[in-house]
């Protein structure tokens, strides 16, 4: 929930040439297909992050923030949440993927919007309660996650379908040092995740991890490159590939995986298989088999 991390260790980070700005553009393919360019040409106008079709079927969103380090204010999850909502809905979007900067996939919730904020005001005004939308996703989002991703920046990865890593990554829900816990759903989220003793560990200490240990710890998917940008570029092929399937298998594939943390495992199979069943009902599904049985690429209609 918290912006924080230990100057030391950002004293040691080391300093990009290029402004985030710049460095997203390096993601943008030149020649981009018609449908990416009417997508970039119908969006507003964003302040706090940037929106960009780096293949016909990919939205990237990229944190804007960079003297902050990406700090996660109201206004900017109020554009986050926009964005989002709206790639969702475009038919032609399949896949999203979101990042922050090399230093810095968000560090934090901004301390300065916070800091004199009182009981009533948040509890009256449900302060951190939009952070959810992202969960009403129905296509998937990849974090691709380099440098701090602290507080809030960790929650948000967390929100995310898939997490990729780079090796820089640094993740850790410090809000113990400022008085307080995560509010963004880090102590929920990371229980699943990683289990209780070390989810207890580390809302108790406020320590730090590395992207090595939240791989072994199956927080990631995996730890990705070792050059600047790899992990983004590494994010959109998978999106890419993601997007390349059926529409309605990989939305359908989401919900079940998700309802996994709310149901039983009796239930949780009774729900996987009648959403089996219900696929049948779709052209995609005789699409897939019929392309398998003839030894033939699939030409899904996403119907």
């Amino acid at each position: 929930m918290a912006q924080y991390f230990h100057r030391s260790a950002f004293n040691k980070t080391p300093r990009l040439c290029a402004s985030l700005s710049s460095s997203s553009r390096h993601f943008i393919p030149q020649h981009l297909h018609p449908n990416a360019i009417r997508f970039m040409s119908s969006q507003r106008s964003y302040e706090y992050i940037l929106v960009s079709r780096p293949e016909p079927a990919v939205v990237l969103v990229t944190l804007n923030r960079p003297k902050s380090l990406n700090a996660l204010s109201s206004p900017l999850f109020a554009e986050l949440n926009q964005a989002l909502e709206e790639a969702d809905k475009d038919d032609s979007v399949s896949a999203m993927v979101l990042t922050g900067s090399e230093k810095a996939f968000a560090a934090g919730a901004d301390i300065k919007e916070m800091k004199d904020k009182q009981y009533a005001d948040v509890y009256k005004n449900k302060f951190l309660e939009d952070w959810g939308k992202i969960n009403q996703l129905r296509k998937p989002l990849i974090a691709a996650v380099s440098g701090y991703a602290l507080g809030g920046g960790c929650e948000l990865a967390l929100m995310c379908d898939i997490i990729l890593a780079s090796p820089t990554a640094k993740f850790g829900q410090p809000e113990i040092n400022l008085g307080v816990i995560p509010g963004g759903g880090g102590s929920q989220r990371l229980i699943h995740a990683i289990g209780k003793s070390r989810t207890m560990e580390l809302v108790l200490t406020g320590r730090m991890f590395s992207a090595q240990e939240a791989s072994q710890w199956g927080m990631v998917s995996r730890v990705v490159g070792e050059g600047e940008g790899e992990v983004v570029k590494e994010a959109i092929t998978m999106a890419k590939e993601i997007a390349s399937k059926s529409q309605i298998a990989v939305q359908a594939g989401k919900e079940v995986v998700n309802a996994a943390y709310e149901m039983t495992l009796a239930e949780g199979l009774r729900f996987e298989r009648r959403i089996f069943h219900g696929l049948f009902a779709t052209n995609d599904q005789k699409e897939g088999m019929a392309a398998f049985a003839e030894k033939r690429k699939a030409n899904f209609t996403h119907s």
